[in-house]
């Protein structure tokens, strides 16, 4: 039997196992024993596998305890030397179980490296996890779609004003800044060759074939991939992190239904309209550049980009805008609800709402444009 001053008791009597019993104040105020006290005890019994920790009557207590033990613990670890706490205060071990749990370890990253191709099944299988829930999320909004069709799902209207209002008009000067310095942009690219050839009049063919026919349509989704698809996804990814899209699912409230189809909506309503400001603005900065620096004939520079121009263009363009507004609403939702309930998780759904919409828009425009030159339009 050996003992610290009214602290701690040791009993060694059992074989390969130390009792020690707890007494006395344990209270920060009152000071505590550093574990190096106990460690020094127990150079003289290398058989030790095991500590067992009981509490008197008399204990007081508080943080300090707690804080006594945990380092105990920590240490001993090391030594193999496993701690049993049941024999303290049932608060007491709440509290240390809580501590052990919440501790992080491998601060530092090991040094090994994963396997190949573990890596390479590891992926795998994290990109078919990512289509089957994409493909759910997928199916759930078109359930959705065909309820409302059907007039059996609801959502709120002011809501949905508020929404097209920030799909659209609170995206114009953006939409109106980008898409006239491309228009520039166009015009100056397209002098630097034509000039040699005196043929600067065909600027307004290039502005305009390339603005209306796929350029406006690929920068305005590429706007509101940035500016609408990230909103949507921080959005429903803090509501995610609230636990308020669970409290939709407790009254029995879609929250597809409820928070996703009219996001998806209004997108798809605002980026045609976008697109059709974009083309004016486009045309307008390589008018602005044809006639102010170049010194074309503005009449009949607008009479050729009439002429080039087709019917058929606009609703390529369209039909580009229409694709692209789906693809970002469904993006920025689908992240959105996939978010993990921390701050962390908001900002990554976020960034991945945005590069999923922006990779989604490149893909869609090179399908479109493969079509389009199959179909001869």
């Amino acid at each position: 039997m050996a003992s610290l001053p009214e602290k701690l008791v040791f009993d060694y009597s059992v074989p390969q196992t130390l009792l020690m019993k707890i007494s006395g104040d344990w209270q920060i105020s009152q000071g505590l024993l550093p574990v190096s006290e106990v460690t020094s005890q127990l150079a003289n019994h290398p058989e030790i596998s095991q500590i067992k920790v009981i509490a008197s009557q008399d204990l007081k207590w508080d943080s300090g305890l707690i804080s006594f033990l945990f380092k105990l613990i920590r240490d001993f670890e090391s030594k193999s030397i496993q701690i049993t706490p049941n024999g303290l205060p049932q608060e007491v071990q709440k509290l240390l179980s809580l501590a052990l749990k919440t501790r992080v370890k491998n601060v530092f990253p090991s040094n090994t490296q994963e396997p190949f191709f573990e890596k390479i099944g590891e992926k795998i299988l994290q990109a078919i996890e990512s289509l089957r829930l994409a493909l759910d999320f997928l199916g759930d909004i078109a359930l959705a779609l065909s309820r409302l069709m059907a007039g059996k799902s609801f959502f709120r209207w002011d809501n949905f004003m508020t929404i097209v209002q920030r799909c659209g008009i609170d995206t114009l000067l953006l939409v109106s800044l980008i898409s006239l310095l491309v228009g520039m942009i166009l015009a100056f690219i397209g002098s630097i060759q034509l000039k040699m050839f005196g043929a600067q009049i065909f600027i307004s063919d290039i502005v305009g074939i390339a603005m209306v026919r796929v350029l406006s349509a690929v920068m305005t989704g590429i706007i509101v991939s940035g500016r609408i698809g990230a909103s949507f996804a921080a959005e429903l990814g803090m509501m995610q992190a609230n636990e308020e899209i669970d409290a939709f699912k407790t009254l029995g409230v879609s929250p597809t239904e409820f928070l996703v189809i009219p996001r998806i909506l209004a997108l798809v309503l605002m980026m045609p309209i976008l697109t059709i400001y974009a083309d004016l603005m486009g045309v307008l900065g390589g008018f602005v550049i044809s006639v102010g620096m170049l010194h074309l004939n503005p009449i009949e520079y607008l009479n050729h980009t009439q002429h080039a121009v087709k019917l058929s263009y606009v609703w390529i363009g369209l039909i580009h805008s229409f694709v692209f507004g789906v693809i970002v609403a469904v993006a920025g939702c689908l992240r959105g609800m996939q978010c993990e309930r921390n701050v962390t998780g908001v900002g990554l759904a976020t960034t991945s709402a945005v590069v999923t919409g922006i990779t989604g828009i490149v893909i869609a425009t090179a399908v479109i444009t493969w079509i389009c030159q199959m179909l001869g339009v």
